[in-house]
């Protein structure tokens, strides 16, 4: 019962965190603001990930997207060099934002108890999910086709790129 509880409240914990950083990165306006509520989302998705036992996805999800992807992303910000005389004041917005997500989460935790819904931590979700061999089966058996087709397009997204960039030197 207490293993339930406790997979209950992380899960609204997690799931809080993660809706309350979406709703921040449309909310706020200054970048970094919105960047570092993309971050808590997408850091949120990886405990949620764990909770369900998805080893490979939730490193892939730390790895990759909260760690290379919003570096990039934080770097394109800073050498935007964005004057502060052009960015919006933002005193109270992220308070707000704040205090919303810690009202919204007991309701969530009153929603969860009134449909008793306290799940076995135990659970096996979908055999194997998330695992190295499960993922790698789906992706190179499955979807290789489509998977081939995106890193086509990556790469002639990437030529064109370097292309263009050739061409504003000159």
């Amino acid at each position: 019962m207490l293993v339930g509880f406790l997979f209950v409240f992380l899960f609204v914990v997690f799931a809080v965190l993660s809706l309350a950083g979406a709703v921040g990165l449309v909310y706020f306006r200054h970048p970094m603001n919105g960047a570092m509520s993309f971050i808590i989302t997408l850091l949120s998705l990886a405990g949620l990930y764990a909770l369900l036992s998805a080893k490979l996805i939730f490193a892939v999800q730390i790895i990759v997207y909260a760690g290379a992807i919003m570096s990039l992303i934080l770097f394109v910000i800073m050498f935007l060099n964005i004057r502060k005389t052009d960015l919006p004041d933002e005193p109270y917005r992220g308070r707000l934002l704040l205090v919303g997500a810690v009202a919204f989460a007991p309701v969530m935790l009153f929603l969860l108890k009134i449909i008793d819904y306290i799940p076995n931590a135990d659970m096996d979700v979908l055999g194997g999910f998330g695992g190295v061999k499960d993922v790698g089966m789906v992706l190179f058996a499955d979807w290789l086709l489509p998977f081939e087709i995106v890193s086509i397009l990556l790469l002639v997204a990437l030529i064109g790129g370097v292309m263009l960039a050739q061409k504003e030197k000159v």
